[in-house]
């Protein structure tokens, strides 16, 4: 993950073109995945519903608001939700 540097939006951006190029709806899926974790209807897609988890309690649901410290811990739980999610779907 050469070029990232354990910054959200360059991390956002690599995973959308990954899931762009394989054309599954591998993301849509894991949008769904953390609506239903989150147990109420939301619009929002998974880029901010996984900062609503990394921060739940500071409402931050966009990367232009992150300093360095909160970029490294949103780009943690992503890749934590990541293989949660899946590991459930027998995709780890």
């Amino acid at each position: 993950m050469f070029g990232l540097r354990g910054t959200y939006y360059p991390t956002v951006m690599f995973l959308v073109g990954f899931g762009l190029g394989r054309s599954d709806g591998m993301l849509s899926r894991f949008t769904e995945w953390l609506i239903m974790r989150k147990g109420e209807e939301t619009s929002l897609n998974w880029i901010a519903l996984v900062l609503e988890e990394a921060f739940p309690d500071v409402g931050i649901r966009h990367w232009g608001s992150l300093d360095t410290e909160q970029e490294q811990h949103a780009v943690d739980c992503l890749f934590s939700l990541l293989l949660e999610f899946l590991t459930e779907q027998g995709a780890a």
